[in-house]
């Protein structure tokens, strides 16, 4: 009776372990090679105290990817975040809020100023390929990748991955990380998560 309740508790401890696991990778030192993506970007532009008027037009803007850019090169005098934005970042950032904003209204924090944004903002490209891609391989596997975005599509729709639980506006949103953000070379990935060494 008693190795049964071990058993148990040693398989709910297992599983709580394994939904955990990926939300730690996300912040996980080791993945500080992979390019920043769009919600923790946008994280700290909100945080850099840009006035409340400010973060409610990006939060409750809805533009396409170009437009955004050009949005945010005209307002980053007014928004101290996105002075600290270089170019690859601010196509991350549009990227994302051309997914994602507007917010629903019920999203919408009453004061931005003390928002909890990990709660409030979608997962962004980043966070998807942490969280979803490692469930199969290392995530080197994806991200020293160069590919066009309908060949990430395509690979999302194969068998072997149409079972991940991810919304088809969350496949496109992955797929345009990518394609911004990957094809880092080998040289920049840890020694612990190249082939033959991953720990992940």
């Amino acid at each position: 009776m008693r190795i049964n309740r071990v058993s148990a508790l040693a398989a709910i401890v297992m599983v709580g372990a394994a939904l955990v696991a990926p939300v730690r990778a996300q912040f996980d030192p080791i993945f500080d090679f992979i390019p920043l993506g769009g919600r923790s970007l946008l994280t700290q532009v909100l945080e850099s105290e840009p006035p409340a008027e400010e973060a409610h037009a990006i939060l409750t803007g809805e533009r396409t990817a170009e437009r955004w850019i050009d949005y945010m090169k005209g307002r980053s005098a007014a928004v101290p975040g996105l002075q600290q934005l270089g170019d690859y970042e601010l196509a991350t950032l549009a990227d994302y809020l051309s997914f994602n904003m507007p917010l629903p209204a019920n999203k919408l924090p009453g004061d931005p100023a003390g928002a909890d944004w990990s709660e409030i903002l979608p997962l962004d490209g980043r966070d998807l390929a942490l969280e979803f891609c490692q469930s199969c391989h290392i995530i080197t596997v994806v991200v020293t990748q160069d590919r066009r975005k309908e060949h990430w599509l395509g690979t999302m729709n194969k068998p072997s991955h149409v079972e991940i639980k991810l919304t088809s506006e969350e496949r496109e949103a992955l797929a345009s990380y990518l394609v911004l953000n990957a094809s880092i070379p080998i040289d920049d990935v840890p020694e612990d998560l190249r082939a033959g060494g991953a720990s992940y």
